[in-house]
C-alpha cells in the first residue's frame, strides 16, 4: 500500500524544506528593510527576532520525528481498517480517490483544529504552535510534538475506504499549503479566493488573542467550513499575536510542555471530580463555577 504511493508523495514535508527555507530567506530580506516595531511598540509587520526564530525552527525539525514515528503506528492502525472494516476500498490510482480524500481530509483538519482550541487537553497540545508574538513564515513551523489528536482524527477515512497513503499524502500537501499563509506581507486577495481558500489574511486573525479573533478561522486549506459552521471571522484590523496569557520564553521544552503542568496543577487543587475533568476537558481558561463546586 504505501509502495504504491509515487517516491515524491510519501514525505512531502520533508520534500518541501527547501521551498521553506527559500520563502523564510525572502521573508526575512524584506523584513530587514521594515521596522523591527510597530507604533504602538509591538513587533512590526513580518518583523523577525533571533531567539523566536530559533525557537520556532527547532520545534519544526524536532516535530518531523515525532510525526513520523506516529505515522509508523498509525500506518498499522489505519491499514487494517482500510483492509477489514471499509465497506469499499477506493483505488489508489484513481484520480476521484484523490479529490474525495483531500477535500475529507481538510474537512476533518477543521474540526481537529476547532477541537484543540475548544478541549484543554488538546489546547496543551497545539498552543506551542500559537505561543509566537511574531508572524511569518518562521511561525508556521513552530509545530506541536504530539501528533496523537492529528492522527485519531484520520481514522474514519481508511474506515469508509479511503487508502492510508491517500490520507498521509493529502494531509501532508495541506501542511504545505498552510505555510505560505502564515504572512504579514500579502493583504487581501481575489475576493473569490478569499471566499473559498484560507488565505493570510484569514490566518492572520487565527493567530490573534484579540478578543473578537479568539477562536476563530480554523481552516487549512478550505475557509468554507468555518463560513458553515460559524466560526469565520474577517480581519478587521492588524491582530495582536500570541497567547492570551504568554509564556514568555523561548525554551523550546517549556513552551511544549508548560500547559500540561498547568493542568496537572489545577487537576491537584479541583475539590471535585466534576471540577478536575472540567480542567482538562473544558475549554482553555475554563474555571468551576459557585454551582459546580
Amino acid at each position: 500500500m504505501w509502495s504504491s504511493l509515487p517516491e515524491a508523495m510519501r514525505e512531502p514535508t520533508v520534500l518541501a524544506i527547501p521551498f521553506f527555507a527559500l520563502m523564510l530567506g525572502l521573508e526575512l530580506l524584506a523584513a530587514a528593510k521594515l521596522s523591527d516595531v510597530d507604533d504602538d511598540g509591538r513587533p512590526g509587520k513580518g518583523a523577525y527576532a533571533a531567539a523566536d526564530t530559533k525557537a520556532s525552527l527547532v520545534m519544526g525539525l524536532v516535530s518531523i520525528g515525532t510525526s513520523a514515528l506516529g505515522k509508523i503506528v498509525a500506518l498499522a492502525v489505519y491499514t487494517a481498517l482500510f483492509a477489514y472494516v471499509a465497506p469499499w476500498q477506493l483505488p489508489i490510482t484513481g484520480w476521484y480517490t484523490w479529490v474525495i480524500g483531500f477535500v475529507a481530509v481538510d474537512f476533518l483538519y477543521y474540526w481537529q483544529h476547532r477541537i484543540a482550541h475548544r478541549v484543554r487537553l488538546v489546547w496543551a497540545t497545539h498552543q506551542a504552535h500559537h505561543s509566537s508574538e511574531y508572524y511569518n513564515f518562521a511561525t508556521a513551523l513552530r509545530q506541536k510534538w504530539n501528533p496523537t489528536m492529528s492522527l485519531i482524527i484520520w481514522l474514519p477515512l481508511p474506515a469508509l475506504g479511503i487508502p492510508p497513503a491517500v490520507v498521509f499524502g493529502t494531509y501532508a500537501v495541506n501542511l504545505i499549503y498552510q505555510f505560505w499563509v502564515h504572512t504579514e506581507h500579502i493583504d487581501r486577495m481575489w475576493r473569490p479566493f478569499e471566499y473559498v481558500m484560507n488565505t493570510p489574511s484569514h490566518h492572520r486573525v487565527h493567530h490573534g488573542s484579540d478578543a473578537e479573533y479568539l477562536d476563530r478561522n480554523y481552516g487549512g486549506v478550505f475557509i468554507i467550513f468555518d463560513r458553515w459552521f460559524g466560526s469565520f471571522q474577517p480581519e478587521l484590523h492588524r491582530p495582536h499575536y500570541g497567547l492570551t496569557k504568554p509564556v514568555d520564553t523561548y525554551n523550546v521544552w517549556t513552551l511544549q510542555t508548560y500547559e500540561y503542568a498547568a493542568i496537572a496543577r489545577d487537576v491537584r487543587s479541583a475539590p471535585t471530580l466534576r471540577d478536575k475533568l472540567g480542567y482538562v476537558l473544558g475549554p482553555p481558561g475554563w474555571v468551576p463555577t459557585a454551582t459546580s463546586s
